[in-house]
This record gives structure tokens, sequence and C-alpha cells, in this order.
């Protein structure tokens, strides 16, 4: 099965987290085909949690039909929100063409295919 584009699975992403009354964006468009794509969750207490693509190394180990092939590892937990933003503003100066979507949860959950979970 080959892997969805980008654009669409950041759209279906945003769909079904806003509709689950979670607010969800768009930060950063990225390319449309196979951008990478990050997601900070915002827990609105000053903290957040960050999530990116899994190595393409670790792909072969996991079902290629979970998630269109979109598999994330966490990158921080219950960090600062400036921790976050600045770590995320280092993958933007090393990926132009990443997306970033940021949601906001005071829960934390992300709704994402998560490795090692």
């Amino acid at each position: 099965m080959a892997r969805i584009t980008s654009d669409f699975f950041v759209s279906a992403y945003i769909r079904r987290r806003n509709d689950a009354g979670f607010f969800t964006a768009v930060i950063r468009k990225g390319a449309a085909e196979a951008g990478a794509i990050f997601v900070k969750v915002s827990r609105l207490d000053g903290t957040a949690d960050l999530y990116g693509p899994v190595p393409q190394v670790y792909l072969g180990d996991i079902d290629p039909s979970v998630a269109g092939g979109r598999v994330f590892e966490a990158l921080l937990a219950g960090a600062s929100e400036s921790d976050v933003d600045a770590r995320l503003q280092s993958e933007r100066r090393f990926d132009s063409d990443c997306w970033i979507i940021e949601t906001e949860d005071r829960q934390g959950t992300s709704d994402l295919d998560i490795i090692g979970t």
C-alpha cells in the first residue's frame, strides 16, 4: 500500500481533531507530496508535547497499513512551550518542506499512531 500524501494526511487529521472538539490548525505548510509532519500538542498550561515522523530506518518494522504509513514518535513530552517552539525552529532550518500542526488538549491526546505506545 502506498503512503498517503502529506497534505491529505494533514487535512484529514485537522478535520478529525476539530470535529472531536480539539482546536487544530496548520502553523506551517510544507511540501504537499512528502513533507515531514510535526505535531505540537499544547496542554494549555504552558507545556506541550511534540511528535515527529519515525525515522525511515524503523518503518520496515511497522505495518504499512497503519495510518497510510504515517507513524510518529514522541520527541518532547511535557516540555515548556518555548522549548517545543525552539525545537520546531530547528526542524524548520533543517527541513524547509516540513509541516507544523498545532492542536490543543489539556489531557495531551494526539490521536496519532505513535511508535512505542
